[in-house]
């Protein structure tokens, strides 16, 4: 048996617009019938490391309102506790021990949000990649469409000129 070159198959079937083999033919239909399209998220979910996760979780909360609220909550309670003297102050103004933890705490979220991006670039990075494959399929499809329909029309043509000549004798 022959083997083909999926590649030139496909070139010959988007560019030349010539005819097929039998086996070209089968090729093109196996092509066509089979399921390509692949769930981007089940792709990427079985490559994922514990970190990969850590990262997405972290990255979901921290882009979350509970997260904002909750964080604005403890800045409030903590300016109100150091201005009001209700306990002797720990962090008295212009609160750098407050500066510190909210920097270490941005140090630390960067990369982890960082990490979660990247990783949804890649999820775009494979649904783009299966974008591809989809519209290479449908062009295939079509262009196989165009033609079996021209093989109809040439068939049709054949026989109406048969007919033609048959009703004129």
């Amino acid at each position: 048996m022959e083997k083909y070159n999926y590649k030139e198959v496909t070139k010959k079937i988007l560019e030349n617009k010539e005819e097929f083999s039998d086996i070209e033919e089968e090729l093109i239909h196996e092509l066509i019938q089979g399921k390509i399209s692949k769930d981007a998220n089940i792709v990427d979910e079985s490559k994922l490391s514990v970190g990969d996760r850590m990262a997405d979780k972290i990255s979901a909360f921290v882009g979350s309102w509970p997260f904002i609220i909750g964080a604005v909550s403890l800045i409030i309670i903590w300016v109100i506790i150091n201005v009001s003297y209700i306990i002797k102050p720990f962090d008295p103004y212009p609160f750098i021990l407050l500066n510190l933890f909210l920097s270490c705490i941005a140090a630390i979220q960067a990369p982890i949000i960082m990490m979660s991006q990247n990783r949804e670039g890649d999820k775009d990075r494979i649904k783009a990649k299966n974008d591809y494959k989809v519209n290479l399929k449908s062009e295939i499809i079509i262009e196989d469409l165009h033609l079996k329909m021209d093989e109809i029309i040439k068939s049709q043509k054949f026989i109406m000129e048969r007919i033609d000549k048959l009703e004129k004798k």
